[in-house]
């Protein structure tokens, strides 16, 4: 039996059990918020999705349709169900309607929202819930656009990893996107765009609240 589908088995058993009330839940106790102003914890992510060559866009909410629009300039966008309608004026848009593969991939873009993000890794997480789409929508495309707004960037992994309980609790897939897809050979060549987008662009808008100094 492979590991993915023993993997397969336990996670079902798993479900089926607590689905039953078979097995108690136990109390998690919140991982410790961050000791240190949100500003910092905005520019740290900022700074580590940058060396992991995601193009950083800071943004306010009423300058991020703008925005949009000149990042997707003349590509053909593919859009899950839930974006605010502000952000897609003039966008070539193909909402997703459950498409193919083949014709996902002809967008040249995707446009999405995530669920959370961390500083101490650069890293968004979606969940692909509304305004995420279905993972396919975001790996077939050459160039993924995802919106992050500065509540949502979190310090660390155990912070994100509670914000998204409730989204594995539903048995929501889960993507953790750390710069635009890349692999290396055994020389170490490292190549983008195989097994996703080539490029990512991260549109962090910051509100009031959470603002931070452009770097």
């Amino acid at each position: 039996m492979s590991t993915e589908a023993r993997l397969e088995i336990l996670t079902r058993i798993n479900r089926a059990t607590r689905a039953r009330g078979d097995v108690p839940a136990r109390p998690v106790a919140p991982p410790p918020s961050a000791p240190r102003p949100h500003a910092e914890v905005i520019e740290q992510f900022a700074e580590y999705a940058a060396e992991y060559r995601a193009h950083v866009t800071r943004v306010d909410e009423a300058g991020l349709p703008g925005a949009l629009r000149g990042l997707l300039a003349g590509e053909r966008v593919a859009l899950p169900q839930g974006l605010p309608p502000a952000w897609l004026a003039g966008l070539d848009a193909t909402p997703d309607r459950g498409q193919g593969h083949a014709e996902l991939g002809a967008c040249g873009a995707v446009l999405t929202t995530c669920a959370v993000a961390i500083a101490e890794t650069g890293t968004v997480v979606l969940d692909h819930g509304p305004g995420q789409g279905r993972r396919a929508l975001t790996l077939l495309p050459d160039h993924h656009v995802c919106v992050v707004y500065a509540s949502q960037v979190v310090d660390s992994v155990p912070q994100a990893v509670a914000a998204l309980r409730g989204a594995v609790q539903a048995g929501q897939p889960l993507t953790w996107i750390s710069g635009p897809s890349a692999t290396s050979d055994i020389e170490l060549s490292r190549v983008e765009g195989v097994h996703g987008p080539r490029r990512l662009d991260v549109v962090l808008v910051l509100e009031p609240g959470h603002l931070a100094d452009p770097a």
